[in-house]
C-alpha cells in the first residue's frame, strides 16, 4: 500500500475536479472568447470558476487573472511589478528563501540593472517585520515575500508589511507566494492587504498547468505576453478552460478549518513519534504550517533516505 507523503509538492487530483476537466473537454469544449452559444456557455464556466476563487479569497472576480501555473503568476507579478514602477526606483526587497520562481526572476531583474535585496530569515525560519523595515524605503518598488515557505512550513506575517511601505513612503506594490499556504490556511487578501498573490491548482487536489495571480483593482503591471484581450490582457491566449473549470471544483471542495484541525493532529502525532528516534533534527518549528515537515537525520543522506523509503512504498 502506497503512502504518498510529498503534498507539497503535488496533490492527486479529486475526482469531482477531474470529472469537471473531462466534462469540458468533451462537451463544454467552446472557446470562452467567441460569442456563439457554445462559447457563451464556457464564458459562463470560467466566470464561475473565477468567482469561486475569489470568494475564498475575499476579493472581486475582476481581481483574479489566470495563469499555466505558480510560476507564471509569480514572473508576471515581479516583472511586471518591477517595470510598471521602474520610474519610481529601482529597488526591490524579497527573501534568500523564495521559490525559484522569484528568485530567479529577481537574479534577471538584477541583471537589467535593479537593486534587489535578500533578506535572511531568522532561526524560526520568518522574515521578520525588523528586516523588512530596515530594507524598505522611498525607492523601493516591490516588496515580494512567500506566504508559506515551501521547505520549512515557516510562516510569514504578511499583513505587516502594507504598515511599513506606507510608514516608508515607499510606492512599492506588495507581492506574496500563496501557492503553499492557499487552501490550507484562511487568507483574505483585504486583511493581509497585499496588491499581488499567487496561487494555484496542483497544490489543493486540483489539476497542473492552471494557476492564478490576484491584482488589486487600481493597480497596474506591465503583461509579459501579448496577443488577444484574454485576462483583460494580463494574460492574453485561449484559456485552458477544463484545468480552470477543474482548479474551480477544487477550491470549492475545500474544508480550510476541518482539514487544518486534522493535520495539526497528525503533524503532532509525527512530530512525537520521531522525537522518539535519536539523531532526529526538526527544521520546522512549531508555529510553521502543519502541513510541512522538514527534518533531518544525523548521519544519513537525503538522497538515500529517500530511495529507502521508496522502497517501502513511501
Amino acid at each position: 500500500m502506497e503512502h504518498y507523503l510529498d503534498n507539497s509538492a503535488t496533490t492527486k487530483v479529486s475526482k469531482a475536479a477531474a470529472q469537471k476537466a473531462f466534462d469540458i473537454m468533451c462537451e463544454n469544449y467552446g472557446n470562452a472568447s467567441s460569442l456563439h452559444s457554445l462559447g457563451l456557455k464556457a464564458e459562463t464556466e470560467l466566470e464561475g470558476a473565477r468567482k469561486i476563487i475569489s470568494k475564498v479569497l475575499g476579493c472581486e472576480s475582476s481581481e483574479i487573472y489566470f495563469t499555466s501555473g505558480g510560476t507564471e503568476a509569480n514572473n508576471t507579478a515581479v516583472f511586471g511589478a518591477a517595470q510598471a514602477l521602474k520610474r519610481r526606483g529601482n529597488k526591490i526587497v524579497t527573501s534568500s528563501v523564495e521559490h525559484s520562481s522569484v528568485l530567479e526572476s529577481m537574479k534577471e531583474l538584477e541583471n537589467r540593472g535593479f537593486d534587489v535585496i535578500y533578506l535572511s530569515p531568522d532561526e524560526n525560519g520568518i522574515i521578520t517585520a525588523d528586516k523588512i523595515s530596515n530594507a524598505v524605503d522611498d525607492k523601493t518598488i516591490l516588496v515580494s515575500i512567500m506566504t508559506a515557505n515551501n521547505e520549512t512550513g515557516a510562516l510569514n506575517d504578511i499583513s505587516k508589511i502594507r504598515k511599513i511601505v506606507t510608514a516608508k513612503k515607499s510606492p512599492a506594490l506588495i507581492h506574496t507566494d500563496a501557492v503553499q499556504a492557499f487552501g490550507k490556511i484562511n487568507i483574505k487578501v483585504k486583511k493581509t492587504d497585499v496588491d499581488l498573490m499567487t496561487i494555484t491548482a496542483h497544490k489543493i487536489h486540483g489539476p497542473k498547468g492552471v494557476g492564478a495571480l490576484y491584482i488589486k483593482k487600481g493597480k497596474r503591471i506591465v503583461p509579459l505576453h501579448f496577443g488577444g484581450e484574454q485576462e483583460k490582457k494580463i494574460r492574453p491566449g485561449t484559456e485552458a478552460l477544463p484545468l480552470i473549470g477543474a482548479f474551480g471544483v477544487a477550491v470549492s471542495e475545500l474544508e480550510i478549518d476541518k482539514n487544518y484541525e486534522k493535520i495539526s493532529e497528525l503533524n503532532a502525532y509525527a512530530r512525537k513519534k520521531l522525537s522518539q528516534i535519536d539523531g532526529i533534527t526538526f527544521h520546522s518549528g512549531e508555529n510553521a504550517l502543519p502541513y510541512i515537515m522538514n527534518i533531518a537525520v544525523k548521519g544519513i543522506r537525503s538522497e538515500t533516505m529517500l530511495h529507502f523509503l521508496a522502497q517501502n512504498e513511501i
